[in-house]
């Protein structure tokens, strides 16, 4: 047993040896650079990463470069190294010294050669070598790959600079830049604008945005900071690319609407990208255009609306009556749309009531408030100017009126849903009219006649006096309020008046508002006004009352309301039955008596010979 022990230990220990000369066969160091060519361009940085694997000792390992320039022979000179700062060469210790050619770690086994400016005479096959720290010497210990620098043709221009006058909320703003290159080795452009926006205080700061962008592949990109990735969706941001002179191609951003975030130094930066034979885009070259400073004013603080004219106007009844709606500081007007109301408050206050409205697209409708009859029109004059128009005036059209105005900052066709930017009203303007005195009484009558019946007539009449100068008309209007249960009539201050039955205006037009009988109205001589309920019934009962309204007529011709009213007291209306009706119910109490005492009767004798019977029955069966 022991000896058998003794040779599986043995084997076990050549197996791990063979193991272990195998991991050591298979792991060594290995130092990789990315593969080249790489092409870059003179004036502009050169960053090569370098990485070591599979190495022993120190996880923090010290990395030198060397340049084998084309010209020189094979010769290699020294570039900077991590570990001796006498290393580089004469060519490069200048630039080593101020930090122009230096190396970055990215980790310990990870570093970076880094120049900040190429040279054309950087051109060449750049080595990164890593000395051994390994128990013994195997593997690779550098990596080489080449550098190719091209010349710098980027070009990049404006054609306007922004001269730092504050600019209305909602203007449009466009930008042109003109940008190129020319390289013999087949590259890409990219052009991005941008913006530094302002500090809390005020000043220009190093809040910086990308607001669009043409990327390499020629895909329009919005910015992601701010607002500008929703603004482009919406369509109010926009970027193209166009042919220009001088073999330049011009790209051009438009906000269509600036808002308040907008406000900033704005720049044009175009960059030239090549693809490295790792499949990988590199950024080779960069150019920034400064395109001047920007200040957005807020709209509230220019816009203005206005009413002419101003304070108060005294008509005539029948006079025409013109007032305009002067809207300035809204900017550009070809670029925002606006939403104009005529707003009219009565004599005694209240709310506003909508007169007529032109819409952004030009189309007027009238609110409630043309009733009157008289006739307008709404439209738009000169820049900024929205007149209302009432071809003939009554005392209904008194009141305020002033205009509202909805600014959708550039917008030219908002949608139904869309919010207004700002909406701003104008002082009123009190129109009122000279109306002639008119006084008018209306008193309603039941005719003395026989008590009224279940399915009689019912006439009422309506008799109203009017005191005044020149032709009048009078339109007369009755009303019913049923009784409560009690029978007392509720005539406390604001209750109910009832319900409209019927309707006589002035012209001689009637309307019936039925409650299920037949109801008519007429004038029977000048002041009496008469209401007819035929074949009345129970809900014909009630308080009546009529309303009357004076109607005159203009310098014109024209009749319109004057705005004296009158309400007569209340009747009550109550029907009786009807002679046939009272016949009716001792006829149907007596047969109702009847009929019971016979039931009555007949229970009883049916009773009694059932318990006879019974009797009978049983005395047989004994």
């Amino acid at each position: 047993m022991g000896i058998l022990g003794s040779e599986m230990a043995r084997c076990w220990m050549i197996v791990l040896i063979a193991l272990f000369w195998e991991f050591q066969s298979v792991v060594c160091r290995e130092v990789t650079l990315p593969p080249g060519p790489l092409y870059r361009v003179a004036g502009f940085s050169l960053s090569l990463p370098c990485n070591v694997s599979g190495y022993q000792g120190s996880r923090i390992q010290d990395f030198e470069w060397f340049l084998h320039r084309e010209d020189a022979e094979g010769r290699q000179i020294g570039v900077v190294s991590t570990r001796d700062r006498g290393f580089p060469y004469a060519p490069f210790q200048g630039r080593v010294n101020s930090g122009e050619v230096r190396v970055e770690r990215d980790s310990g086994d990870k570093a970076r050669l880094v120049i900040q400016r190429l040279l054309p005479e950087d051109q060449g096959r750049y080595e990164c070598y890593t000395p051994s720290t390994d128990a013994q010497y195997q593997g690779s210990y550098s990596a080489s790959v080449d550098v190719k620098v091209i010349t710098d043709t980027l070009l990049i221009t404006h054609t306007r600079i922004l001269n730092g006058q504050p600019v209305i909320e909602g203007t449009e703003l466009q930008l042109t830049c003109a940008a190129a290159v020319h390289s013999t080795q087949h590259t890409h452009l990219s052009v991005t604008f941008g913006m530094r926006g302002s500090t809390d205080s005020g000043s220009l700061g190093h809040n910086l945005k990308e607001i669009i962008s043409i990327d390499r592949e020629l895909r329009v990109t919005p910015g992601r900071g701010g607002s500008y990735e929703k603004r482009y969706k919406n369509g109010e941001i926009f970027m193209e690319k166009r042919s220009g002179d001088d073999e330049k191609d011009l790209y051009i951003m438009k906000i269509s609407a600036l808002a308040l975030e907008d406000s900033g130094s704005y720049f044009c930066e175009a960059a030239q990208w090549v693809l490295d034979p790792s499949g990988q885009w590199e950024r080779i070259a960069q150019r920034t255009m400064e395109l001047g400073n920007l200040s957005v004013q807020p709209l509230a603080d220019s816009l203005s609306v206005s009413t002419i004219p101003a304070g108060e106007v005294t008509l005539q009844p029948g006079s025409p009556l013109s007032l305009t709606c002067q809207v300035s500081g809204v900017g550009s007007w070809n670029r925002s749309a606006l939403l104009v109301q005529w707003l009219r408050r009565g004599p005694a206050g209240g709310v506003d009531v909508e007169v007529a409205r032109m819409s952004p697209n030009g189309i007027v409708s009238w609110g409630d408030d043309i009733s009157s009859g008289g006739g307008g029109s709404m439209e738009k004059g000169a820049e900024g100017r929205f007149s209302l128009r009432r071809f003939s005036t009554h005392p209904v059209d008194a009141g305020q009126y002033r205009c509202a105005v909805s600014v959708y900052a550039g917008k030219l066709s908002p949608a139904p849903s869309s919010p207004a930017t700002l909406t701003q009203r104008s002082e009123g303007v009190m129109v009122s009219l000279k109306t002639k005195e008119v006084s008018v009484l209306a008193v309603i009558e039941l005719p003395h006649r026989p008590l009224l019946k279940r399915g009689s007539t019912v006439t009422l009449l309506c008799n109203v006096s009017v005191v005044t100068t020149g032709p009048v008309q009078v339109e007369v209007q009755w009303w019913q309020k049923k009784r409560v249960v009690d029978g007392q009539v509720n005539l406390a201050p604001g209750a109910d008046k009832g319900s409209i039955l019927a309707t006589l205006t002035y012209d001689g037009m009637s309307s019936i508002y039925s409650n299920g009988s037949e109801i008519s109205v007429d004038r029977i001589s000048t002041g009496s006004y008469r209401l007819r309920i035929f074949s009345a019934h129970e809900d014909d009962q009630g308080d009546y009352h009529c309303k009357a309204e004076v109607w005159t007529q203009d310098p014109h011709g024209g009749w319109y309301n004057t705005g004296a009213r009158a309400e007569s007291t209340m009747v009550h209306v109550y029907l009786y039955a009807r002679v046939a009706d009272l016949l009716l119910i001792p006829l149907v109490v007596g047969v109702s008596s009847a009929l019971f005492v016979g039931v009555v009767i007949i229970a009883m004798v049916t009773c009694c010979f059932m318990k006879r019977l019974a009797s009978q029955r049983s005395k047989s069966r004994k």
